[in-house]
């Protein structure tokens, strides 16, 4: 599986596994936690959750899941903006350790900016890399005047910043991401499909179409065709986890490519970052 290189040189899988509104309802979670773990066997070993992914149930339900194959996985969990202080980042930490049955998370991410200044939040996360609660950290949501702050006040560990980044939401090709590379700093796509709302779009159909896929694995090679670029796309059956895994794999010729850029031209001017 192609891979993506971290700032600190750690290589890790550029196909994840997102989490959001997982472990919410106990009628799925048998389906939920075999997808998990088919996936990592499968090699989509990042598994990406929140402290606020049903307030904790989804990093219960990841803790849950890998069980012995914790040491195969690249963990990753992300704090509320009100918990990242120097007073409240290490007890949320904690609270997340707990719920995913683990001694270290291998990247802590802020969710999204808030009222906490950024030099605190820096402060706070290297301090629990030094303690050994987390490996690398990093941030979401953060659009480039944020992350030119982010630089300003100390934060050059940053190892990525996770976005909303798919066909529909091109936005960050401006400037975001072309600053994100000269930073040496990995992109994490969020919703790569749109939360499935890509795999009805007529054009996206008729490539897919052409060349013996499904939409949504169209959409997921489109985000992974370029270096530096994770997508952590949640899938919650094991047909699900195949589909894209073999996504992965998939290559776009040039001129599947330019029916998609003229199908979702990216926008001509710069916009504010999208978040879901």
């Amino acid at each position: 599986m192609k891979t993506v290189t971290l700032k600190a040189g750690e290589s890790v899988p550029a196909m994840g596994q997102g989490t959001w509104m997982m472990g919410e309802k106990p009628g799925r979670r048998v389906d939920e936690m075999a997808a998990l773990r088919l996936g990592v066997e499968l090699g989509m070993t990042l598994i990406d959750t929140a402290e606020m992914y049903g307030d904790g149930a989804a990093e219960t339900l990841v803790g849950d899941a890998l069980g012995d194959v914790r040491d195969e996985v690249f963990l990753v969990s992300k704090a509320y903006p009100q918990n990242a202080s120097r007073r409240r980042l290490a007890d949320a930490c904690e609270a997340s350790l707990r719920r995913l049955r683990t001694d270290r998370l291998d990247l802590y991410l802020l969710h999204w900016r808030g009222s906490v200044p950024l030099a605190e939040t820096v402060e706070a996360m290297e301090a629990l890399r030094s303690a050994g609660k987390i490996r690398h950290w990093g941030v979401s949501n953060l659009d480039t005047a944020d992350m030119t702050e982010l630089i300003a006040v100390g934060g050059n560990g940053c190892a990525t910043d996770q976005i909303l980044y798919n066909l529909t939401r091109r936005g960050p090709e401006h400037d975001l991401l072309p600053w994100l590379a000269d930073h040496a700093m990995p992109v994490m796509a969020y919703s790569p499909v749109e939360q499935g709302r890509l795999i009805a779009n007529p054009a996206l159909g008729r490539v897919a179409e052409t060349i013996g896929a499904t939409p949504a694995q169209v959409a997921l090679a489109w985000t992974l065709r370029c270096d530096g670029m994770f997508a952590i796309p949640k899938a919650t059956t094991v047909a699900h986890v195949r589909e894209n895994r073999a996504a992965s794999d998939l290559i776009l010729s040039d001129a599947d490519l330019a029916a998609l850029e003229a199908a979702f031209p990216r926008p001509r001017g710069r916009r504010p970052l999208e978040m879901l």
